[in-house]
């Protein structure tokens, strides 16, 4: 990783986002908004589909620009994209998103910069239909061509795009990073009640409903347990069924629905273990690197990007998704059988050692350099 810079003049990257939601992706989007000038590069963003990220995002001094698509294949906003990069100066572009690509990779012929893309997941798993993931993987497969380089945030990342085709040297590994806590790190005595948590923007792929089942299984077999759900659903449906499940269980009295939060940080703190039951690929998922820097053990399913992290039985806890196995893992650490502390000091170091923001920001600021024969 490169060391920070402060006196050179910085170069100027325009991100392109969708900018609907702030999730995990938005929150690595946000955070290289933050934290890339320190190594000479400064950000600023398109939202082509936005709403929340412009409210949301810590990195307000970026410049961000609304330029929507009216559907998924309108491309009239990489004419204006490349207007916007010959005006203002900025020399690269850096996509993240199926959509943001097909985008970017006209804007950047047009405007004679180079293009980086973003694999934040796997396109081809997503939720949404089969016809609709096959249809996103090609137009993000097309549009990459003529992409310098085209970033992976996990080994199982990089696997995936190798198996669709994507030359091996125009892939970068930059694993995601987020900031070490710096809030105390919860304490736990002996006759605590436990509070698992979760995190996410809910919808079906987060397996939620998988997570209130054991939490019924782990209450039936007399653990004092509850669940500190924080996080917006993706629509009131959903939300309506989950919640609905919830009651049917019993669990009413025993889930504290928080909705968004800013203040991860916080919400972690009142956290004992922190579950994410994915039932499909992730990419490297922001709230567990999160939970392992505030010294909660993140448990999660054997999906790529989760297993990529978390080590079993080390600083975390795997199981199988679409399984009755989730409730049995938790019950292994409530139980004594393993040591919640040492789990909690291994994510800790885990994270200090491999998910710093630093070392994204610089690994990033490393592929921009190469591409741009710095």
């Amino acid at each position: 990783m490169i060391a920070p810079i402060k006196s050179q003049k910085p170069v100027r990257v325009l991100h392109l986002i969708n900018g609907e939601h702030y999730a995990g992706a938005e929150r690595v989007q946000d955070l290289l908004g933050l934290r890339l000038p320190d190594f000479g590069f400064e950000v600023g963003y398109v939202c082509v589909k936005p709403d929340r990220f412009a409210s949301r995002r810590a990195a307000q001094d970026a410049p961000l620009y609304d330029l929507p698509m009216r559907q998924r294949f309108d491309l009239r906003p990489a004419m204006a994209v490349a207007s916007l990069v010959r005006a203002q100066g900025y020399r690269l572009l850096h996509t993240h998103t199926p959509r943001t690509a097909l985008i970017g990779a006209l804007a950047a012929r047009l405007a004679g910069v180079p293009m980086v893309h973003h694999v934040h997941g796997q396109t081809l798993v997503e939720v949404g239909g089969r016809w609709r993931c096959r249809a996103a993987a090609a137009v993000e497969r097309l549009s990459l061509g003529t992409a310098k380089r085209i970033v992976a945030v996990s080994p199982s990342a990089v696997e995936y795009l190798g198996r669709q085709s994507v030359p091996a040297n125009k892939i970068a590994l930059v694993p995601n990073g987020v900031p070490a806590s710096k809030l105390a790190r919860r304490h736990r005595n002996a006759g605590d009640p436990w509070t698992l948590g979760t995190i996410a923007l809910f919808r079906p792929r987060k397996g939620t409903e998988m997570l209130i089942t054991a939490l019924a299984e782990l209450r039936a077999a007399g653990l004092n347990v509850r669940l500190r759900a924080v996080g917006p659903f993706e629509d009131r449906g959903y939300e309506a069924e989950v919640k609905a499940r919830a009651q049917a269980l019993g669990l009413h009295d025993h889930i504290d629905w928080i909705g968004f939060s800013s203040h991860v940080d916080r919400e972690l703190t009142q956290m004992d273990m922190m579950v994410l039951p994915s039932l499909l690929a992730e990419g490297l998922p922001m709230v567990v690197l999160e939970a392992m820097s505030a010294g909660v053990p993140p448990v999660g399913t054997r999906v790529d990007g989760i297993m990529d992290v978390i080590r079993h039985d080390v600083d975390g806890l795997l199981c199988e998704p679409r399984s009755g196995d989730l409730a049995a893992q938790i019950a292994r650490v409530i139980r004594g059988e393993l040591n919640w502390q040492q789990l909690s000091d291994s994510a800790v170091a885990r994270h200090r050692e491999c998910y710093s923001e630093e070392s994204m920001a610089g690994g990033l600021a490393e592929v921009y350099r190469d591409v741009l024969q710095m």
